[in-house]
């Protein structure tokens, strides 16, 4: 049975937590979320490691104004670049219907940030950077259901804790300041004899409030969908889409100025992966994938790149 790092690798991760939460982003990234085989924790026991890394540079236009550092900016500009270290337990519960594993992300942020601000009348142009851990990023428990040899499901507890450095008066942060509680359904489908695979990954975000600047984010939405061709040769090729949709207002002073700040955001683009497997089970699996944002409302607007590789031995 295929394997790869689940929804492990931490862009679920992700936002500039240099920003805050506030700073119009979250912890989603328009497609980044899911991994291939995303429905699947294969039954063979142990570890299984991941590296990743995320460009992002995203804008919101002077048209908006946008929250951030407690201050309502006329305009943002951000780029990320984000690099994680990720290590997942499949625990030994061996063949049969439910497979469980847990995972921990240790996930480093660079930051840097520029914002319009409106200063006594007259408009300034301020910039901060940062570069640091981010916040842990990590699953208690993933379950695997597998319906079948080509359909499997997996539920999973995903967890994002303020564990980074975080100053109200700087626009970049290493950290957001905030808990994040994500649960998230995954799915998988095998056809064509496995060389076709889909796969797509649901979750909520639901965050804590940002108590050094009276902000809560509202409850985010998010669905990611993979496809992807394999050839004989290991080669895969395909497409991945994201949908990010703010359920509920942002709360707090700064939120009832924009009138709750609720976010949207798709986004769609193009997938390569290349995996390989030796006999004595040490696998390889890379994955580089490019999305292109679009009908985005409240939210960073801008194109990000992903690489990632997933291994085992």
């Amino acid at each position: 049975m295929p394997f790869a790092a689940l929804a492990a690798l931490p862009l679920a991760w992700a936002s500039a937590g240099a920003m805050a939460t506030e700073g119009a982003l979250g912890r989603p990234i328009t497609g980044m979320q899911i991994t291939p085989f995303v429905g699947i924790v294969p039954p063979e026991a142990g570890m299984q490691w991941s590296l990743g890394y995320v460009a992002y540079d995203g804008r919101i236009g002077a048209s908006r104004q946008a929250p951030i550092a407690g201050e309502v900016a006329l305009g943002l500009e951000a780029d990320v670049d984000l690099y994680s270290a990720t290590g997942v337990y499949v625990w030994p519960t061996g063949e049969g219907r439910w497979n469980y594993a847990s995972m921990l992300t240790v996930p480093y942020i660079m930051p840097e940030v520029t914002a319009t601000l409106d200063v006594g009348g007259l408009q300034r142009q301020v910039s901060d950077s940062a570069s640091n851990l981010f916040d842990l990023y990590f699953a208690p428990f993933i379950a695997s259901y597998h319906v079948s040899q080509v359909e499997h499901w997996s539920l999973g507890l995903y967890v994002y804790a303020p564990t980074a450095e975080y100053d109200p008066d700087r626009l970049a942060n290493p950290g957001l300041n905030v808990w994040t509680v994500s649960p998230g359904v995954g799915y998988t489908k095998l056809l064509q004899a496995g060389t076709l695979e889909f796969s797509a990954l649901g979750a909520v975000d639901f965050y804590s409030r940002n108590d050094d600047t009276d902000y809560r984010n509202g409850a985010v939405w998010r669905l990611d969908a993979m496809l992807v061709k394999r050839t004989p040769g290991g080669w895969g090729f395909g497409g991945v889409g994201g949908w990010i949709q703010q359920l509920q207002d942002d709360s707090g002073p700064t939120a009832d100025r924009l009138d709750g700040f609720r976010g949207r955001s798709l986004g769609l683009g193009p997938v390569v992966t290349y995996g390989r497997k030796w006999q004595g089970g040490e696998h390889l699996d890379l994955t580089l994938r490019y999305v292109r944002e679009f009908n985005v409302r409240n939210r960073f607007k801008g194109e990000p790149l992903m690489v990632s590789a997933s291994f085992g031995f």
